[in-house]
């Protein structure tokens, strides 16, 4: 497969420039960042990034978001003999934008060409709110046998919507006001929606690297997922995935409200872990990224030694 080497660091590139030759002297290191391209079945070019060595461990980025969210789980888990591969989903980020396919079943067949085209197995899962959604959806359509064990951080699934059997769920008519209210003002509704996001603590600066990525997304694409995450009902397929899994959720989550999402998620799978991280926003990774990373971490340790 053709790879393409990532661009350099800034202090990597500024040594380089300065032509020193102690650079020159010292070996290659054993972590060197990847990036490629992987054509889905329609053709559309995701471009994917791996960083690290070892047992892989596959992450699936939330709605609006795209692979970079995840860098502070990479930083760290990289370090910890983990090979941590992401890409961006179609219409994200650096992929390529179609018109279609922003349905449930082709989503999980693009993390299927992701998976194929880095030849992973014993792979780990792990997906962020909507990237929940696209691993269920993946294991029950393509099936577990690469797949050693998910983590599910802060999801959407099982059931959003409201209905007759799910009247705890939004009603659709909030939705389409929400996706009405995006086609008016969408950069608007981000920032008055950025701080519950987040911690009281977190930085300017880090609110609006977060906002920032998420405007990149254009608003078609941004409307057609969300409508793909709100109507999708998970509750039958999960109950037959025998996969471990992990769910870490906050309950301070104003996006995903754990009674809804995460709790429900952790019944309905059975080999699941459910962790509550007390006054977590949806935000976690980056809010709790120390506690994210080193529960991922133990999580693969535990079910490695099982």
């Amino acid at each position: 497969m053709n790879r393409r080497t990532m661009l350099m660091s800034t202090a990597g590139t500024a040594l380089a420039a300065a032509g020193s030759s102690a650079i020159a002297a010292k070996p290659v290191p054993s972590v060197q960042p990847l990036a490629d391209f992987v054509a889905a079945n329609d053709g559309a070019q995701l471009y994917t990034k791996e960083w690290g060595a070892g047992a892989p461990v596959l992450f699936v980025h939330s709605w609006g978001m795209n692979g970079d969210m995840w860098q502070y789980q990479i930083v760290d888990l990289a370090e910890r003999d983990l090979r941590c591969i992401t890409y961006d989903r179609r219409g994200h980020g650096r992929s390529e934008q179609p018109s279609s396919g922003y349905d449930i079943d082709t989503l999980a067949d693009d993390l299927a060409r992701v998976i194929d085209a880095h030849q992973l197995t014993d792979v780990t899962l792990v997906g962020h709110s909507m990237g929940g959604a696209e691993i269920v959806r993946y294991l029950t359509r393509h099936g577990g046998t690469r797949v050693a064990r998910i983590v599910l951080l802060a999801p959407t699934t099982p059931c959003l919507q409201q209905s007759a059997d799910n009247p705890d769920g939004v009603p659709a008519q909030a939705f389409e006001a929400l996706r009405s209210l995006w086609r008016h003002d969408f950069p608007s509704w981000v920032a008055d929606n950025a701080k519950p996001f987040f911690v009281p603590d977190t930085s300017d600066a880090m609110m609006r690297w977060g906002t920032d990525m998420l405007l990149r997304t254009s608003l078609p694409v941004a409307i057609e997922c969300n409508r793909t995450l709100t109507t999708a009902d998970f509750r039958a397929e999960m109950r037959a995935i025998a996969t471990p899994a992990l769910v870490l959720h906050g309950d301070a989550d104003a996006s995903a409200p754990l009674p809804l999402t995460g709790a429900k998620s952790a019944k309905l799978l059975p080999n699941c872990e459910l962790k509550v991280y007390p006054g977590a926003p949806h935000g976690l990774f980056i809010t709790h990224a120390a506690q994210v990373n080193a529960d991922i971490m133990q999580f693969i340790d535990r079910t490695r030694a099982a």
